[in-house]
């Protein structure tokens, strides 16, 4: 089972779980799921109307959790440590692992010195093991480590959950893009169609060229044949036309 539909199947899981409980039962739910090791999206368990219920209420920090395992990093936490629970190791794992997908979403070359100030990481070593180990065998990033130039090259990384107001800046950079494909389209069969011209033109100019060749076979064929049949005089002719001219 793949990485998109397992994740599927667990927030299928959490969201039905969710819709029947409230208040503080949410809590070891919340727990649960942002500690699960296959879950990397969480918008559809803040979107149930329970959760979203935690607002304003002696039991919102649960709903605080869920927000920044959302859309936070490592460092949002560390940020905000004081009014948020403390996070168990698992949480804590997942949270930097989140904290790599959101680098991931503005630059494709991260480098070390940054991942590791982001991630509390002491030395290349252990950043190097935790982004095989926990990052690139989990699925959510592919990419090339580089020792010389001390940076990791993302080559794919699992998108999160979109942060409030970006989704008018994800509709407009998708409008960018389709945009650009369709001017990069326009240009490639423009480029098609000179293509095209071109090995028309060439196909004209060598039917030219050959047929100027076998004009010029046919004419070649033709003074040959003629020289062929013109008579020529042997030895004994030539003597005898000698002879009668002195006579």
């Amino acid at each position: 089972m793949d990485i998109e539909q397992k994740q599927a199947d667990f927030i299928d899981h959490f969201v039905k779980q969710a819709s029947t409980l409230h208040g503080s039962a949410l809590g070891p739910l919340v727990a649960e799921a942002t500690s699960n090791p296959s879950l990397f999206a969480f918008s559809e368990i803040l979107s149930v109307p329970s959760v979203l219920q935690l607002e304003g209420t002696e039991n919102s920090v649960y709903l605080d959790v869920l927000r920044l395992f959302a859309h936070g990093t490592w460092s949002d936490y560390k940020s905000n440590a004081g009014r948020l629970p403390q996070l168990v190791p698992e949480q804590v794992l997942k949270l930097k692992q989140l904290t790599v997908l959101t680098l991931a979403e503005t630059n494709k070359v991260l480098p070390y010195d940054q991942l590791m100030q982001e991630l509390d990481v002491m030395n290349v070593r252990e950043l190097e093991d935790f982004l095989i180990n926990e990052c690139m065998y989990a699925g959510i990033v592919r990419g090339k480590l580089d020792q010389l130039r001390r940076c990791f090259e993302v080559q794919f990384a699992a998108g999160r959950d979109l942060r409030p107001g970006q989704l008018g800046s994800m509709i407009q950079t998708l409008s960018n893009w389709l945009s650009t494909s369709d001017n990069l389209l326009i240009s490639i069969q423009e480029k098609i169609k000179w293509a095209d011209s071109m090995s028309e033109l060439d196909k004209k100019h060598r039917k030219e060229v050959e047929d100027r060749v076998e004009d010029v076979k046919k004419s070649l064929s033709l003074k040959k044949l003629q020289t062929v049949s013109r008579p020529t005089l042997t030895s004994e002719g030539m003597r005898r036309s000698t002879l009668n001219l002195v006579e």
